[in-house]
């Protein structure tokens, strides 16, 4: 997401900190102020963190030891 205007580089980069923190209500001031400005934010799916428990992706989980 480049953009040469770096009014709108600055919202998105505090958008993604308010998605990242869970503050939709201010997501949403944010998005009405790219829109002010000539910007369309893309639909974004949020996509789900992958669970602690699920090991990343090309790695095998480690065995259990028993000493």
């Amino acid at each position: 997401m480049a953009t040469e205007d770096p009014l709108v580089a600055a919202l998105l980069r505090e958008r993604e900190g308010l998605v990242q923190s869970g503050l939709t209500d201010r997501v949403s001031d944010v998005d009405e102020q790219l829109k002010l400005h000539g910007y369309e934010p893309a639909d974004e799916k949020p996509s789900a963190p992958a669970s602690r428990s699920t090991p990343p992706k090309g790695r095998r989980a480690r065995g259990t030891e028993s000493t």
